[in-house]
Order: C-alpha cells, then sequence, then structure tokens
C-alpha cells in the first residue's frame, strides 16, 4: 500500500464512520417523529397486496411514467442510484489498491456491462431532469415555487459527480491496463481511458473523491432530517406500501374520504366524547404516524402544486407548501414531543413544570403554535388556505409519492367545524339547511318531485312499484335546481324510452351529505348517511344510477363504511350501456362541435373517462383533461362558499373550454353545469356556446324536438 492509499483509506474511513453516525442519528429522528403519530392498524392489511403495488409502482416507476420523458429519466436515476451502489462499494476496495475490483462480482462481463450503461442512461437522465428544472423553474407558475432548491441542486450535484467519477476510475484503468471488461461492454470508459494519461493512483485519488461526494451527501442529509427531496430515496417504498388503499391504480386518497378516527378505530358519535376522543386534528401530532410519514416523504418535486386548482388561480394554498409546513412544524416541535410535552384533548399541557423548565426554548415556542391560525395567530396552516381546497385529488393523483393530502385537509377542517365552529360563513347557511331540511338549498321537502311535471309518462316510486332494478337517484341538485332538473328529466326520460326498469324514492330521499362530510362536519354526514342507509336497505336496492359524481361517490364509496354494499352507476355508464346495446341509437351529430369537461369527483377519484366519451361521440378535448382535468371549483363544499381571493376557477376553466372553439360544452356533474354555465355567461359567451349534461345532448340526438 502506497502513500496515496494509506492518506485516502484514512480520509475515506474517518469520513465515512462520520456519515454513518449522523445518518444514523437521522434515522433515528425520522422514526421517532413518525411513532409520534396515532395509530392506524389498518395499513398493515393486504402485505402481499401492499408489495406488489409497491413493487409495482418503484420499480415500475407506473405514477412518474405519466409525466413520460420525465418519468423515465427519473427511472434511469432511480436505477443507477439502487445498482451503483456496488461501484461505491467497489470504490472502497480501490482506495486501497488502485488494481482492485469488487469481490465475487467484479470481474464478471455481465456486471460490467450492466453497470457501464446503466451509468450512461443515468448520466443522460439526470441532465435532463437538470434542464428541466431550470425550464420549469422559470415557467410563469412554477411547481418549483417555495421548493428549497438548494437541495435539488445539492442532489444533482452529487449524482453528476458520483457517475463522472465511475467513469474516471474506469478510464484510469484502461488506461493503466488493469481494466477487466472489452470495448463492446464499456465503451464510454475505454472512450475516457483513451484520453486520460497512464496514472497508477488515477483510480485511488478518484474512488476518494467519489467517496467523499457519496459521505458528503449522507452527512447532509443526516444533518437535515427533513430533506425530503434526498429522504424520499428511502422513505417512497415505505410510504407507497402503507397507502391506504393498495388496490387502487392511482391515489389511494381518491375517492372515499377517510372516516373520522381516534385511537386507530372509526368514531362513533353516539358515544363519542371531545374530551376523550379526538375529533378531527388539533395538533401536529394528532395525525396518525402515516400522515407524520407523508409529510417526511415529500420530494419537493411540485407535481401536486402545478395541477392544483386553487393555486393556479392565485389562491394560497399549494398542496406541497401545506405538507412541507407540517412537516418543518412537527420536526421543529419534536423535541418538546419527545420530552413529554404536549396538549391533552382538553388543550391542557401534559408535561410537568419541572419537565418543561428543561425544554429547548424554541421547541416550547413551536409547540405552542395553533395548528390552524393566520398570521397574526402564529398558525402553522393559514385558514385561507385550508378553505381553498376543492378536494379535487389533482394533488393527490399527481403525487409520485403516495401522499394523501386531502384526507389531512378535512382532518383539519373536521376540528375547526366540530370543534371550534371555524368556518367560512357563508357555508353555515349550508349546514343549517341540511340538518334542518334534508338538502343544501333549504328547498322543502314535499318539492323534492316536482321536476316529474309535465312528463309524457309516469316515474315510479318505491312503494309504489316492488320490483325494480335500479333506483334512480336523483339527488338535491337534481330535484331543486333548475339547469340540473333539465338533466333529471333527460335521463328519465332516456331510461323511460330503453325500457330500464327503474324507481325513485321521491319525497324519501334526501342529501347524501357530501358537503358536510368536505367542510368537516362529520356528524351531519353521519346523521344523513345513516338515514339514506336505512332507507335504502329497507326498500332492498341493488342497483342504483345517480347523476351526480358526488352523491355517486358517497353512495358507491363512503356508505360502506357504513355497512351499506349496493352496486352504484353514474348516469353516463349507464346510457354508454344502453348505446352500446341498441337500446338508445343516437342518429343526429351536434352541430357545432362538442368539448367534454371531466368532473373530478366521476374522472379522477372514480376513474369513469370513457363512458362519457362514448355517449358524445367525436370530442374536441381541452388542454387539461381525463386525471388532469381541472376543477370547476364546487367541490368540497365550495359550491356555498364565495371565492373571494385570486382569479375564480370556474372562469379559467371556462375559458379553456370555449378556446376549443367547441358551441356545446358537455357535462356530467350538476355543479359542474352551474359553474361553467356561470362561466359561460360572466365571458358574455352565453349565446354563442351553450352548457348541457351529457344525457341532453344524447336525448337531442335521439329526437329533433328535443
Amino acid at each position: 500500500m502506497g502513500t496515496a492509499q494509506i492518506i485516502a483509506t484514512v480520509l475515506t474511513g474517518i469520513v465515512t464512520v462520520t456519515a454513518i453516525v449522523l445518518a444514523v442519528r437521522a434515522v433515528l429522528t425520522i422514526t421517532a417523529v413518525i411513532r409520534r403519530g396515532r395509530p392506524d392498524p389498518a395499513r398493515f392489511a393486504d402485505p402481499q397486496k401492499r408489495t406488489t403495488t409497491m413493487l409495482r409502482e418503484t420499480v415500475g416507476h407506473t405514477r412518474m411514467l405519466k409525466w413520460s420523458a420525465i418519468g423515465a429519466a427519473h427511472w434511469f436515476v432511480m436505477v443507477s442510484f439502487m445498482l451503483l451502489f456496488l461501484l461505491v462499494l467497489e470504490a472502497y476496495f480501490e482506495v486501497v489498491n488502485p488494481e482492485n475490483s469488487l469481490p465475487l462480482i467484479g470481474g464478471w462481463i455481465v456486471y460490467g456491462f450492466v453497470t457501464e450503461w446503466i451509468g450512461i442512461l443515468g448520466l443522460i437522465g439526470i441532465v435532463y431532469l437538470i434542464a428541466r428544472r431550470q425550464k420549469d423553474r422559470r415557467a410563469k407558475v412554477s411547481r418549483f415555487s417555495g421548493s428549497t432548491m438548494w437541495q435539488g441542486y445539492f442532489v444533482e450535484a452529487v449524482i453528476i459527480g458520483v457517475l463522472i467519477c465511475g467513469f474516471l476510475i474506469r478510464g484510469f484503468k484502461v488506461a493503466n491496463d488493469t481494466f477487466e471488461f472489452p470495448t463492446w461492454a464499456t465503451p464510454l470508459s475505454h472512450a475516457v481511458g483513451a484520453i486520460l494519461p497512464r496514472e497508477a493512483d488515477g483510480p485511488t485519488w478518484v474512488a476518494l473523491v467519489k467517496l467523499l461526494i457519496s459521505m458528503g451527501w449522507l452527512i447532509t442529509i443526516g444533518l437535515n432530517p427533513t430533506m425530503g427531496v434526498a429522504w424520499h430515496r428511502f422513505l417512497a417504498f415505505f410510504n407507497i406500501y402503507f397507502k391506504r388503499s393498495p388496490e387502487k391504480p392511482a391515489g389511494s386518497g381518491l375517492g372515499a374520504l377517510r372516516p373520522m378516527m381516534s385511537e386507530g378505530k372509526p368514531l362513533d358519535f353516539e358515544e363519542a366524547d371531545p374530551e376523550k376522543d379526538q375529533f378531527g386534528v388539533a395538533q401536529v401530532e394528532q395525525f396518525t404516524w402515516k400522515g407524520l410519514l407523508d409529510f417526511t416523504t415529500c420530494t419537493e418535486c411540485g407535481r401536486c402544486q402545478s395541477q392544483c386548482p386553487a393555486w393556479n388561480t392565485a389562491k394560497p394554498l399549494s398542496p406541497k407548501l401545506l405538507v412541507l409546513s407540517l412537516r418543518d412544524h412537527a420536526y421543529a416541535k419534536a423535541p418538546y414531543l419527545l420530552a413529554g410535552g404536549g396538549k391533552d384533548l382538553t388543550g391542557e399541557e401534559k408535561a410537568t413544570e419541572a419537565q418543561l423548565a428543561h425544554m429547548d426554548v424554541l421547541a416550547l415556542a413551536e409547540g405552542n403554535r395553533p395548528l390552524v391560525g393566520t398570521e397574526d395567530e402564529n398558525g402553522v396552516i393559514d385558514p385561507d388556505v385550508l378553505w381553498s381546497c376543492t378536494t379535487c385529488g389533482a394533488c393527490v393523483e399527481q403525487c409520485p409519492v403516495d401522499i394523501e393530502h386531502v384526507d389531512h385537509i378535512v382532518d383539519m377542517r373536521r376540528y375547526q367545524v366540530l370543534i371550534e365552529s371555524s368556518f367560512p360563513s357563508e357555508a353555515g347557511v349550508m349546514l343549517r339547511n341540511l340538518e334542518n331540511k334534508g338538502n343544501p338549498w333549504g328547498s322543502p321537502q314535499n318539492t323534492r318531485e316536482d321536476w316529474t311535471k309535465g312528463l309524457d309518462f309516469e316515474v315510479p316510486r318505491v312503494g309504489e312499484k316492488e320490483d325494480f332494478e335500479y333506483l334512480f337517484w336523483v339527488g338535491c341538485a337534481g330535484a331543486f335546481e333548475d339547469r340540473a332538473k333539465k338533466t333529471t328529466r333527460a335521463v328519465a326520460t332516456l331510461l323511460h324510452e330503453a325500457g330500464v326498469d327503474f324507481a325513485i324514492l321521491g319525497e324519501g330521499e334526501t342529501c347524501t351529505g357530501d358537503p358536510a362530510r368536505r367542510i368537516g362536519n362529520e356528524f351531519v354526514f353521519q346523521m344523513l348517511a345513516q338515514q339514506n342507509v336505512e332507507t335504502l336497505q329497507e326498500a332492498n336496492v341493488k342497483k342504483i344510477v345517480a347523476t351526480c359524481p358526488h352523491c355517486f361517490n358517497t353512495l358507491g364509496n363512503e356508505y360502506e363504511q357504513l355497512g351499506l354494499k349496493v352496486e352504484v352507476v353514474h348516469h353516463t355508464q349507464l346510457l354508454a350501456h344502453l348505446v352500446a346495446t341498441g337500446k338508445l341509437t343516437p342518429v343526429q351529430p351536434v352541430d357545432g362541435g362538442i368539448t367534454y369537461h371531466d368532473p373530478c369527483y366521476l374522472g379522477r377519484h372514480n376513474r369513469v373517462f370513457d363512458a362519457p366519451r362514448e355517449v358524445l361521440g367525436e370530442v374536441t378535448e381541452m388542454p387539461r383533461n381525463r386525471e388532469r382535468s381541472f376543477c370547476c371549483g364546487a367541490g368540497g363544499a365550495r359550491m356555498w362558499m364565495e371565492e373571494k381571493i385570486g382569479k375564480r376557477i370556474n372562469i379559467e376553466r371556462t375559458e379553456e373550454a370555449l378556446a376549443t372553439g367547441a358551441k356545446t360544452v358537455a357535462v356530467g356533474c350538476p355543479f359542474c353545469y352551474t359553474m361553467i354555465g356561470d362561466g359561460v355567461t360572466a365571458k358574455g359567451e352565453q349565446d354563442n356556446v351553450e352548457v348541457v349534461d351529457v344525457a341532453t345532448v344524447l336525448l337531442r340526438s335521439l329526437k329533433q324536438d328535443a
């Protein structure tokens, strides 16, 4: 062992031990923080399915590849990080002896070939990602806005440095005639070797630099446990494995909301006590351990932010920044929590005076911050951020590591509504109407069947008709809102003409509770839902067809939590089936072209993309469509809250629809009907462009005078 090798070995040993100690300390910190979260035992169910999903999403990169070139580049960088760990390990042997290679497999030609090409493709991939980061960072509305940019630059530089060092080590070995692999297997290494001088200690010095870079990276992330852009390389596997619904191809936080939980069990409102049971989330440690893992895993990539309708219309909500705020708060508060501090469910301090006297002052101050509060109140999450969310699920859909943003937002809303009685004032009218009238509009229950007046056929009612195939769930909008009534009448007419055996509940129907649940009033939701479940079970309903995607989602996904299992279809699905089987035959095309707006709760939340298009025929697509469709702005109970900040979301979407040049904008949701219809009117295009439901388009194509 020469002088170079002795120096390199000593330096490598010192930096490696330092890196390992700091990394272990960081891992212990991360696990300690995550373990402070509330229990969530359901996350351990279906281990085989979870493992399969995790491998599919990580190795298969199914979420990232939605972004095509970016996803492919990231896959090669990910694989190079995992596989070329062997080359980092090999560098320890090269530090000791420049002619050394990895024991056992170091001379195997397959090893040389695979590591060479993974290194080449990884290098191309990281260069492309660096270029895209710079391009996207300079965009007018950047997904990287608010991200900790130095961390991204640092990680990119480390990857570049390690990959270059790998080829330089091999190049010196080629120049020194000590390289084991032929040119055809390792072309870049031989090309580099052709321009390098013969230098006996060259591999040792470059191996030292490579290890200093690698261990420098480990030291840096060891000192920064909140550095998600680096830690996600390890945590993403766990976060995806523990996703709420491993069977879902998209984000596991889509569809049904997570029930209101206390100590790992669904809350029973008949026995619940706010002093003993958790009502929503008031402190960061009241999130489940999976929630804290979510916050820690965030990569700061900003894909959620780039798709968020609130952020894209100048609202203060960015799903990314919300998660980062919760993450930073959790880790800043951690010393206080781990030392025995914290508030009980009544808001009283758990720690003794003696414990408080020895706590870190900054951590103690962080522990006293309200989770939701204005800037003057030193809140972690501003109320305007919390109430800007439409629960459209775009953030959940796009997140490559399966963070469940919507569940966390609604959990915070639940505490604000149920315990603090703090929510936008205009939503109070809607909640009172739900409690007193059974619908958000406050219309009399005895007018729920008024939409049937004037039809040239009798609409059968449950009770009058004992046996029927489908219950037609009309919904509150379909029963009381004038525009939505047109859809209801069109659907009923189409079902009648197709010979579908259906019935309605009429005055026996009440709101499914969707707006109450998404604003955070779980109590009202449970009250309405239990009433509906009893009604449906008494009527022996087996199949339901609904025109409102919010009713469709609640009936089909959330009523299972209350013990109801029925087959629920959206009216566009049933109509597409009737057209496909020849029971309805469109004969007249739509003049002036047609574009279709994917409702969030039909498309993104429930993956119904094709059925409406099959009914409509040729469609001029908006740039943002299908799973990336832009929200109309009405979800998350925003239908009953005024937009006071930034651009109106429905105007943004309407402008996109108008830009297609289509004379008809088709929708599949009564909320979207209202919001986009209002948008067309606001733009002064009501005489040129018509907004109608898919069912109305189909009915008109069957009849000239419809």
